[in-house]
């Protein structure tokens, strides 16, 4: 299907230019693009692809000297003592 797109002239060198170093047309880059886009777009709405997050497993935790660990003030306090001793 033929359409027409207007595209601000600067983004346009840089595809064009993306495409010949990539051996593709710019109909095939802008494509590609549109689809990887909407199909990032169903993921998310899908509630599918969300990034796994790392857990701690190790030992330690934090220094004994923090009593109140829901305050930040306590929290940044014990990082400039840290860097301070070394």
């Amino acid at each position: 299907m033929r359409t027409t797109l207007d595209i601000e002239d600067g983004l346009l060198m840089q595809a064009k230019s993306f495409a010949a170093r990539e051996h593709t047309s710019l109909t095939r880059l802008i494509e590609e693009s549109l689809s990887l886009r909407l199909r990032a777009s169903q993921v998310s709405m899908h509630g599918k692809g969300r990034p796994v997050l790392p857990v701690y497993a190790g030992r330690g935790g934090l220094r004994p000297t923090i009593r109140d660990t829901l305050s930040q003030r306590a929290l940044l306090d014990a990082a400039d003592e840290a860097d301070f001793a070394r």
